[in-house]
């Protein structure tokens, strides 16, 4: 998507990937800033280790705990996350409502993009938010890390905050009550893998969100959802929105958003 953009800008650049080993980030940023570049993403595993390798970094990156954006400016590395606001700016584009009016439940959330999306539904003051994780322990120290941001931050006063167990009884009540559930985990990629929720709970007043994306665009929770005439999302959207978000940090201008996305649903 970020080289249809380029051309379409009539900028003369070209997006490339770079593998870069675990622990060398800072050593890769160097190298590419001595060799010209103007930006950066970042994919996992080195999320984490950018944020430590960078000149300065957005309150928000640093609130979400990782880069995966970096903007090179007059020698000096600029660390951001797109994670939490292109699901933002996904979400409004795909359901044509904010964050602030819906109940949300998030399953996953415990790392990476899921737990920007968490975040980033906390700042957004939801309606109520439920969160579920497959491991306790993961589960147990997202709630802990909520509450305190809650309360520092004074968000979501007098709303529901609520981690809920991981058993399928649990979750497909909590999922009957919600407007829109997200799947954060990586369950959906092959086509063996386990439901998440059962179909059953799946109501045309749904908003299904699944980060997952498939060649053929049909996880099993968007199967559920498109069979149930729920309005639906898959990883896509946010890919698109992320990378949109990336130009715009990089050039300091909109991204040509509809090239970008031709280029994207070209590509796959």
């Amino acid at each position: 998507m970020h080289n249809p953009a380029l051309v379409a800008s009539g900028m003369e650049a070209q997006y490339v990937r770079v593998q870069v080993p675990v622990g060398q980030v800072a050593e890769a940023f160097r190298r590419l800033r001595e060799a010209g570049f103007l930006g950066i993403n970042v994919t996992i595993p080195h999320k984490f280790e950018a944020l430590e390798a960078v000149d300065e970094l957005d309150p928000l990156a640093q609130r979400l705990g990782a880069v995966n954006t970096v903007a090179i400016r007059d020698g000096r590395l600029f660390g951001y996350n797109t994670d939490g606001p292109g699901f933002l700016n996904s979400v409004k584009e795909a359901f044509g409502v904010e964050l602030s009016q819906l109940r949300v439940l998030i399953l996953g959330g415990g790392g990476g993009a899921g737990r920007a999306v968490l975040i980033q539904c906390l700042l957004a003051g939801c309606k109520a938010l439920y969160f579920s994780n497959r491991t306790t322990e993961r589960s147990v120290m997202v709630s802990l890390e909520l509450e305190k941001m809650q309360q520092e931050l004074g968000l979501m006063k007098g709303k529901t905050l609520k981690r809920v167990y991981w058993t399928p009884a649990r979750l497909d009540k909590v999922a009957a009550s919600v407007d829109l559930i997200v799947n954060a985990t990586s369950v959906g990629m092959k086509s063996a893998d386990p439901l998440l929720l059962s179909p059953r709970v799946i109501w045309q007043k749904h908003l299904i969100y699944d980060m997952v994306y498939r060649a053929d665009g049909l996880t099993s929770l968007i199967r559920h959802a498109r069979e149930a005439g729920a309005k639906y999302a898959d990883g896509m959207s946010l890919l698109l929105h992320q990378g949109a978000l990336s130009y715009q940090h990089w050039f300091g201008k909109p991204a040509p958003l509809e090239v970008m996305r031709a280029g994207l649903q070209a590509a796959v």
